[in-house]
């Protein structure tokens, strides 16, 4: 078992997601003096028996300025994928303590004009 500052190399903790983007992204500086990208991301769900629920909004932050610029050009219902970690966030709200799960994305893509050279290319 690796120590309190060791990795534990069969960790793992990476999310991949394509779904359409629910409104345009926020940015705003933290108190931290970092600027992050919010957004939400719809991902539909594969219907399950029982379950009325057709999708998935999931909250997404974006720290690196590339990502950050990336996002502002992506336009509400676009298609895009993210890769990254699930994050446990803590803050104050009110005086009191609060936390919620984002994905901390490492990587932007826009998924339609990624399939559509995927298949110009595969054509020529």
């Amino acid at each position: 078992m690796p120590g309190r500052d060791e990795v534990d190399p069969s960790a793992c903790n990476e999310v991949r997601l394509r779904g359409r983007l629910a409104a345009e992204p926020v940015e705003k500086v933290l108190p931290s003096g970092d600027t992050v990208a919010s957004f939400r991301l719809v991902v539909d769900r594969v219907p399950r028996p029982g379950s009325s629920a057709r999708v998935d909004t999931l909250d997404c932050a974006a720290f690196r300025s590339d990502l950050r610029r990336r996002l502002v050009r992506c336009v509400p219902g676009e298609v895009i994928e993210v890769e990254g970690a699930l994050r446990r966030r803590f803050f104050r709200a009110g005086g009191a303590a609060a936390s919620r799960y984002e994905v901390e994305v490492a990587s932007v893509t826009r998924a339609a004009r990624g399939a559509a050279r995927r298949r110009a290319t595969m054509a020529g």
